[in-house]
């Protein structure tokens, strides 16, 4: 007789509005879980999903250099452009539609600007806990090609170095998906033990029976599976699918 037990699924759900708030002026951010000055006990990260900050930053302004470790650091930019340069000697500019990751491991240094002086930039930044502590730090930006996540979820993210997108040192995976109005999908959790997280960037969209709006969100600890509807105006949406025991 076999001794292992399933964990049973779980919802949780998050409004929009409940998300914390701070506007420094030059940045006004959205936390998904708790982050500086906000926390929230019962919010402080989905398994192995720590950070999903919602970022605008002002025309010509970002963050000093500062320093990270020991995390898995994915941006994603959505409007405008940011600017980057680290310790490892990695310096350009991020664009929008572009995919950041950067692996901080033993330790980096760097620095995120709007290099635009008119213009504001915006974009999403998650924090993933690792596999493995204290790994080479390293970089890595991608360009995905915005048509293949039409009515479908585009890979940006995998554990895989071999697989589509680019990789993280966590058995996580990271997808987009922009869906015209009316459609029915389905999307399955990737790993035994592993949960999803799905954001809603744009649009609205009927997950698991939940109806969501604009940056709502709901996270299924699995096993199982997120089925969508999307409303009338189509949706956008971001999938994170990472293990859900901290180790």
């Amino acid at each position: 007789m076999s001794n292992t037990t399933t964990r049973p699924a779980r919802t949780v759900l998050h409004k929009a509005s409940d998300r914390g708030h701070a506007n420094h002026g030059w940045l006004d951010a959205w936390h998904s879980f708790s982050f500086a000055n906000w926390y929230n006990p019962d919010r402080v990260h989905f398994g192995n999903l720590r950070v999903l900050n919602d970022d605008t930053i002002a025309a010509g302004k970002g963050f000093g250099t500062h320093p990270h470790d020991n995390m898995e650091i994915i941006t994603l930019v959505t409007e405008g452009a940011l600017k980057h340069k680290d310790s490892m000697g990695h310096e350009g500019v991020i664009k929008a539609g572009d995919v950041q990751v950067m692996s901080a491991g033993t330790g980096v240094l760097h620095s995120e600007f709007n290099p635009d002086g008119e213009h504001r930039s915006k974009l999403f930044q998650i924090w993933i806990f690792p596999r493995q502590q204290a790994t080479t730090p390293r970089y890595d930006q991608i360009t995905p090609d915005p048509s293949e996540r039409r009515n479908r979820f585009q890979q940006l993210v995998s554990p895989d170095p071999s697989d589509a997108g680019t990789w993280i040192g966590q058995d996580a995976w990271i997808h987009l998906g922009e869906f015209e109005g009316g459609r029915t999908t389905e999307y399955a959790i990737k790993k035994e033990g592993n949960g999803v997280y799905a954001l809603v960037v744009s649009g609205n969209a009927t997950i698991n029976g939940h109806a969501l709006g604009k940056r709502d969100a709901i996270g299924l600890e699995g096993p199982g599976e997120l089925k969508i509807e999307t409303g009338a105006g189509g949706a956008k949406l971001l999938l994170i699918d990472v293990p859900m025991e901290v180790k």
